[in-house]
């Protein structure tokens, strides 16, 4: 790898060994805060793998417009300058993300670098790992309800892709080899990994990844050898795993309902997911059984498309919870009243018990006793249990409104963490000719950007006379969801004004903010006569036809097709667009964009 640029190297040491941070010399101050976990990372891998970081230095390069994320060269990984690079009033906005990608890149020296793939269709090998080391890294250094939001994130990302394309983990055909850079290689490679050292344990997990790695090291590898690591270690035959989860495609769809009846509960698990193309799955999970406040776990093994279990209960179960860990990567159809919700609200073990019951309940906040428990949850210990429960207010209309509004002002205003309080500014706005004004404006002057960005986004519904110039005051900032939020804003209230700072910002923003951008450019060029549309057109199809980074030519292309309508010259030239653009996702897009 070679980096040619202007740095400030920031030095740090682990076990004698250089460690380095390369950025712009503007982010030297505070580079030490985003990379400075490093040594410890490197610590605790080489501890809980049991070999040691096999390279005599590592350096992380801070780079400008990269072709992905980050990339794990061996000793010397290179990331998006966005991903690490943070004023101090940015730092605290920046949650986990830039640290999971450090984490990430790290833990590829292992499984990447020390050992890596024979084949393009075994790299979940390595990225996998990588995504499984975000987990691990979380709970080591944040706790259980960490490692259990990057669960869920992960899990999510992956059954959103799966909507769409259901591949196997190890495919040996592919199109093209970056067909294998997707959600399923990362996301759900790092949910099977998860599953795995649950099947295991964690004692026989880490056993069999030294085993592997030492088997391997300084060579390539494919997935057998990792399955043979794992039967050694723990001498099971594990091809019922490995074959269902790596090599065939797709995950199951659970259905669960229960029934009790003379001491015992009925358990039904049906496996919905389309079995001609995807297997029926074996699939060890607990289910935790509530008899009054007592929790009774049961390990079940399912192993057909239609089962049924019959546990044993004292009394009629107050809740009845599959896969009580939240370790399956499944999508689960799980009946349960609203009083089991309730319960287990109340008697949750962890976060993800939390969410599913503030999800299932948010429906139904206009009831007394769920909107108390929603209250109740804006008090947790744990920040995304705040900010969920904040969510679920949204557009309430149940008989404790002025309490529930209050609620909401109180933690956009005092609440300690960005996030919370950004949502609950969100939450707030979704009340129609409600004004929270007042809230609005102090939260303008917040240090947290993504408040700030809530505000003006909240604004931007419904704006007032006295937050104007507030607003105009944040025109120079250089932060990417506050810029966002102001194009949002002006593409709705915009005026002529505001015509020379949208082709300005076209010029100096961000890729990420570019996208949105671009097409409230277009939304707002809609309220001015055309004959002053001009430069605003050209700088649109400049970059609808020339931008390297394909999102900003579709965000300029969605402004020019907000001016279509009205100047009907303009499908002439979207067209030309169209037929000239050589990506397949733009090409897919906009044939349903016309």
């Amino acid at each position: 790898m070679l980096a040619v640029g202007t740095f400030s190297v920031i030095t740090d040491t682990w076990r004698g060994k250089p460690i380095e941070y390369y950025v712009d010399p503007e982010f030297q101050h505070t580079a030490k805060q985003v990379f400075g976990n490093t040594p410890e990372m490197l610590e605790f891998y080489s501890k809980k793998l049991g070999v040691e970081f096999p390279w005599e230095k590592y350096s992380q390069v801070a780079v400008h417009d990269f072709v992905s994320g980050a990339m794990e060269n061996t000793t010397a990984t290179t990331i998006q300058q966005q991903l690490v690079q943070f004023s101090n009033r940015e730092l605290p906005d920046i949650g986990y993300e830039s640290e999971a990608v450090i984490t990430h890149e790290l833990f590829h020296q292992w499984f990447g670098d020390y050992v890596t793939t024979e084949s393009w269709s075994n790299l979940p090998l390595n990225e996998s790992f990588a995504d499984y080391s975000e987990l691990l890294w979380a709970e080591y250094k944040y706790g259980a309800d960490a490692a259990a939001f990057v669960q869920q994130t992960k899990l999510n990302n992956y059954l959103q892709e799966a909507q769409t394309k259901r591949e196997p983990l190890i495919r040996y055909q592919y199109l093209n080899r970056e067909d294998m850079f997707d959600r399923h290689s990362y996301d759900k490679g790092g949910r099977v990994l998860h599953m795995l050292r649950k099947y295991v344990g964690d004692e026989a997990f880490f056993v069999a990844l030294n085993r592997y790695l030492t088997q391997n090291k300084f060579a390539s590898t494919e997935i057998a050898k990792l399955r043979i690591a794992f039967e050694e270690t723990t001498g099971e035959d594990l091809m019922w795993f490995f074959d269902q989860w790596f090599m065939q495609r797709g995950h199951p769809e659970l259905r669960i309902t229960h029934s009790y009846e003379n001491g015992q509960v009925a358990l039904r698990v049906q496996q919905a997911q389309d079995t001609l193309f995807q297997p029926v799955y074996r699939l060890p999970v607990t289910v935790t059984t509530w008899s009054g406040n007592q929790a009774t776990d049961h390990r079940i093994i399912v192993t057909k498309a239609n089962q049924t279990f019959r546990l044993p209960i004292a009394q009629r179960p107050s809740l009845v919870k599959f896969d009580s860990e939240g370790i399956l990567l499944a999508e689960l159809d799980e009946q349960r009243t609203q009083d089991e919700l309730i319960f287990q609200f109340n008697h949750a073990r962890n976060y993800l018990q939390k969410y599913e019951a503030i999800e299932g309940l948010r429906s139904k906040s206009g009831d007394l006793v769920v909107s108390a428990v929603l209250r109740s949850a804006l008090n947790d210990n744990f920040w995304a249990v705040r900010q969920v429960a904040a969510a679920g207010l949204r557009r309430y209309k149940g008989p404790e409104g002025s309490a529930v509004r209050k609620d909401l002002e109180r933690v956009a205003i005092n609440e300690k963490d960005n996030r919370v309080r950004a949502t609950a500014i969100t939450t707030l706005s979704s009340f129609a000719n409600e004004d929270f004004s007042s809230v609005y404006s102090a939260a303008l002057k917040d240090s947290s950007y993504l408040v700030v960005g809530a505000a003006v986004d909240a604004l931007a519904k419904a704006p007032t006379i006295g937050t104007r110039e507030q607003i105009n005051g944040l025109q120079e900032t250089r932060n990417a969801s506050l810029l966002t939020a102001l194009a949002n804003y002006y593409g709705l209230n915009g005026t002529a004004d505001h015509y020379q700072w949208f082709l300005r910002r076209s010029q100096d923003a961000p890729a990420e903010v570019l996208y949105t951008l671009l097409e409230n450019f277009g939304v707002l060029m809609q309220r001015m006569p055309p004959i002053e549309r001009e430069k605003g057109i050209a700088r649109l199809e400049t970059l609808a036809r020339t931008h390297p980074i394909y999102y900003v030519r579709l965000g300029a292309y969605k402004g020019l097709n907000e001016l279509s309508s009205s100047m009907p010259a303009l499908k002439t030239t979207l067209r030309d667009i169209r037929t000239k653009e050589k990506d397949q996702r733009l090409t897919s897009i906009y044939s349903l964009i016309q």
